[in-house]
């Protein structure tokens, strides 16, 4: 039964698309992909549309005209997927820094009871692999400064590698969260604590990508260090 969706968002990701698509779909049969894609110019929705030719009826593609960024990729998957009726929706990234033997890990928790299972880098068990130290630290201290200030219990608030329960999605208020990068990552856990549901930290390995380049920017870091403060006045 196709029950379970993964939405990642691309952008120049063409080297990454079929060893990802492969290796998410081996996992298990109940796993679906959805492609989210900001216009790449290197051919990625080629690849993608290559996949869906191999695997039709499990990988889809959503087309954007630009790049509009990670967070309203996501908004786009959660909504295309809730219309779909999947009961787990995950986000990953394509990069294989997410690694594709922990999707299972992950949506059994959900299965088990949890609203939102996270894999997590920083609680016990998680690992950071080929990161320089000066990365670390500045990720550790911006996840210790967000539970300072949203007053939140979760080690790795920055996460990327989450599954949710489509009840989960349904109570949140999806349309006024418009972060674009680590904000919204922090954005949706805070949201999901506001509404007093139950969020699991699963450790896993973090791995820094092989192929293309990081999406990271001052203006995402930016936007995470201040728009925790505004994260606090939205109804979500």
């Amino acid at each position: 039964m196709l029950d379970t969706l993964i939405i990642i968002p691309t952008y120049n990701e063409r080297e990454n698309v079929a060893l990802i698509t492969e290796a998410v779909l081996a996992e298990s049969d109940s796993f679906s992909l959805l492609f989210v894609d900001d216009h790449s110019p290197d051919g990625t929705q080629v690849e993608i549309e290559k996949m869906q030719a191999k695997f039709p009826n499990r990988v889809f593609l959503l087309k954007r005209e630009g790049k509009l960024g990670l967070g309203t990729a996501y908004i786009a998957g959660f909504k295309w997927g809730l219309e779909k009726n999947f009961e787990y929706l995950f986000e990953m990234d394509c990069d294989f820094s997410h690694d594709p033997k922990d999707l299972l890990r992950l949506k059994k928790r959900c299965v088990e009871g949890a609203d939102l299972a996270i894999g997590s880098r920083y609680c016990r068990g998680g690992k950071i692999e080929n990161w320089p130290f000066s990365r670390w630290l500045l990720s550790y201290f911006a996840n210790l400064y967000v539970r300072i200030i949203l007053w939140i219990n979760i080690k790795d608030s920055t996460a990327g590698f989450k599954c949710y329960r489509r009840a989960t999605l349904e109570l949140i208020a999806l349309d006024v969260i418009t972060f674009k990068g680590y904000a919204f990552q922090i954005c949706m856990k805070y949201a999901v604590l506001k509404k007093k549901l139950k969020v699991v930290e699963v450790p896993i390995t973090f791995k820094d990508r092989l192929f293309g380049e990081s999406k990271m920017s001052s203006g995402i870091f930016k936007e995470a260090l201040f728009g925790v403060w505004k994260m606090k006045r939205l109804r979500l």
